[in-house]
Order: C-alpha cells, then sequence, then structure tokens
C-alpha cells in the first residue's frame, strides 16, 4: 500500500512537471516594464553589441541623466561611452555629428526637445543633409533623444511638440514611441540604423510601466523604423495618434465601446516616414477618421495625415469630414487649469468623435 501511494505522489510529480514545462512554452510570462527602464534597457544591451556606440548629453553620465534614463551606464562603460558635456547644445551635438561622420554610432541626448533650438543647424543642415549631398557617400548612424512634447508645470518654452519641425525635413528618420515595446525595439532599430534619427520620448510617459514579453525582451528585438501598429481593431472610426495622445485614444474608446462605437486605433510609432499604407486601410475600413496629437495644429502631423487621405484612394471610402485633436495653437500656459485646456483630453476625442459619426 505504502508504494502505491509513493507510485501515486511520484506519477502526480511528473504530471505537475510536464504542465508546467508546457505552460511555459505555451504562454511565456510578461514582464512588466517602464519605458524609462526600456530606453535604458535598449540603449545598455546596443552598448554591449556594438564599441562604436556612445551615449553623450548634459549630466547623462555621473547624474544617471535629469530623467534617469541612463541610470547605472556610466558605471558601467565609463567616461570614454558615457559623456557628460557642457551646457552647449550646438557644441555636443556638433561634436556627435563629426563622430558620426568618423564611423562611430553616438546616441546624442538633449535634456529637453525644447534645446534642440541651439542645436537645429547641426540636427538638419549637418546631419540630415550630408548623405544626399555626399552622393551616398558619407552616411550619418546618429540618434538624437530626449523628451518632446508638453510636460507638467514647465510652461511655454518647455513644452513643445517636435514631431512636426523635425518630420518637416527630407534626410531625418523621426520617430515617436507611446509605450515601452515601442520604446525598447525602435531605439534599439534607431541606433542600428545608418541614417539620422530624431528619436521624440515622452516625460510623463517616463514612469509608465506596460507588459512586455519574452520575445520583447530578447537582446534582438527590433521594431521596423516607418511601420505603425493597430493597436485595437474596430469598425466605426479610425482614430490615429502617437506617443502619448495614443493612450488617451484607447481611454476614449473604452468609453464610446460602452455606447456602441467601435473604434480602430493606429498608433503611428513612426512620423517620418509615415505609414500611410496603414493609415489608409483603416480609413477604407471604417470609413470616418479622427487624428490626435499634442502638437499645435498648423501644418501638424494631423493636418498631413488629413491631406495624405485626401490626396489617395482612401478619401472616396470617407463618409465624413476628418476631424484634428490638437493642442491649442497658443504658447503654452504655466497655470494648471490653463494647462490642461491646452492640450487633448479624452473628452475632447470623445466629443470629435460623435461629430464625425454625428452622434
Amino acid at each position: 500500500m505504502a508504494s502505491l501511494r509513493c507510485f501515486l505522489r511520484s506519477g502526480k510529480k511528473a504530471v505537475s512537471v510536464v504542465l508546467r514545462r508546457e505552460l511555459s512554452k505555451s504562454s511565456p510570462v510578461a514582464v512588466q516594464v517602464n519605458v524609462r527602464d526600456a530606453l535604458n534597457q535598449a540603449m545598455d544591451e546596443e552598448l554591449e553589441r556594438d564599441e562604436r556606440v556612445f551615449l553623450l548629453g548634459e549630466e547623462v553620465a555621473q547624474y544617471d541623466g535629469a530623467y534617469k534614463v541612463s541610470r547605472g551606464l556610466w558605471k558601467k562603460y565609463g567616461d570614454k561611452r558615457i559623456i557628460d558635456t557642457p551646457i552647449t547644445e550646438m557644441g555636443f551635438a556638433g561634436i556627435a555629428v563629426g563622430a558620426a561622420f568618423a564611423g562611430l554610432r553616438p546616441i546624442c541626448e538633449f535634456m529637453t526637445w525644447n534645446f534642440s533650438m541651439q542645436a537645429i543647424d547641426q540636427v538638419i543642415n549637418s546631419a540630415a543633409k550630408t548623405y544626399y549631398m555626399s552622393a551616398g557617400f558619407q552616411p550619418v548612424p546618429i540618434v538624437f533623444r530626449g523628451p518632446n512634447g508638453s510636460s507638467a508645470g514647465v510652461a511655454a518654452q518647455h513644452s513643445q511638440c517636435f514631431a512636426a519641425w523635425y518630420g518637416h525635413c527630407p534626410g531625418l528618420k523621426v520617430v515617436s514611441p507611446w509605450n515601452s515595446e515601442d520604446a525598447r525595439g525602435l531605439l534599439k532599430a534607431a541606433i542600428r540604423d545608418d541614417n539620422p534619427v530624431v528619436f521624440l520620448e515622452n516625460e510623463l510617459m517616463y514612469g509608465v510601466p506596460f507588459d512586455l514579453s519574452e520575445e520583447v525582451m530578447h537582446k534582438d528585438f527590433v521594431l521596423p523604423i516607418g511601420k505603425a501598429k493597430v493597436e485595437r481593431q474596430g469598425t466605426h472610426i479610425t482614430l490615429v495618434s502617437h506617443s502619448r495622445c495614443v493612450g488617451f485614444c484607447l481611454e476614449a474608446t473604452a468609453v464610446l465601446a460602452k455606447e456602441g462605437v467601435e473604434c480602430e486605433v493606429v498608433n503611428l510609432r513612426t512620423i517620418r516616414p509615415l505609414d500611410v499604407d496603414t493609415i489608409e486601410a483603416s480609413v477604407m475600413k471604417t470609413g470616418h477618421l479622427v487624428t490626435v496629437e499634442g502638437g499645435w495644429p498648423q501644418y501638424g502631423v494631423g493636418a498631413e495625415i488629413c491631406a495624405r487621405v485626401m490626396e489617395g484612394p482612401a478619401f472616396n471610402y470617407l463618409d465624413a469630414p476628418a476631424v484634428r485633436v490638437t493642442g491649442v495653437d497658443i504658447p503654452m500656459p504655466y497655470a494648471k487649469i490653463l494647462e490642461d485646456h491646452s492640450v487633448p483630453q479624452i473628452k475632447d476625442i470623445i466629443f470629435s468623435v460623435k461629430k464625425v459619426l454625428n452622434m
């Protein structure tokens, strides 16, 4: 009898082991990683993978970065690869571009993209145009990265969205991630790219956690630059957005779903090159379009999307005019209540969807 009980116990244990193995194969456990750590991991892995990669910028080394995105990298890689610079964006952006000309792969951090105005000649005239002006002889493998768009309580000079500014310029690739998967996969792709990449992060997203699968956590995981992602399938209306506003769109769709409206949400991921095919396919499916962005309306990302839809085959599928949800056309106020009225809110998206659908 004792031997029988022993046999049954061992059998249960064997079955349990087999089940655990099968479950681990079929459904890998997701881990939560915030956007800050996703960016940090991407840089760490690329620094380790390629000795030509280095990071420079204000406070990126000993202070671990103004927003702690480069935490631990200086201790791991030292002064030659994680470089603190003086407060001179024009100077260190020029150093980074020159290093790219010489065959290195610099990551140039701006403490905020608002400060890139000090270095815009290096970004546009030196980095973006050199490959073309050299007839393809001189590649410029550089990543310019940092927080972009409105934050909280930092007023007009620290709150601009530069997606349309840099998206206007041929020779640049412009990336605008939303979640941790975007941040990780797109930053690794940007560092490996032989072209200058403007990488627009969002300060208010740094501490937000997202589930990442085992596949996304792999060291060789990269996302293709220039390819959007449909975050939510829908049939009634298409919402196209980038960066933090993607989350607003998803929250708005949850509210609208309770009223029977099924929204399709397209996360652009990349501003330039723009994935027009994914946008057109969605609009041709739903027949309605709303664009959502944090930047100013005039000559903005939404304006470009509306123009592309109008000029292409999707225009004939629209059942109503497209509508843009944008930041207000003023410099960002400092007062909290005015700031809230100056950037897109979930209620603005819901209102615009109902307007387009004539609800």
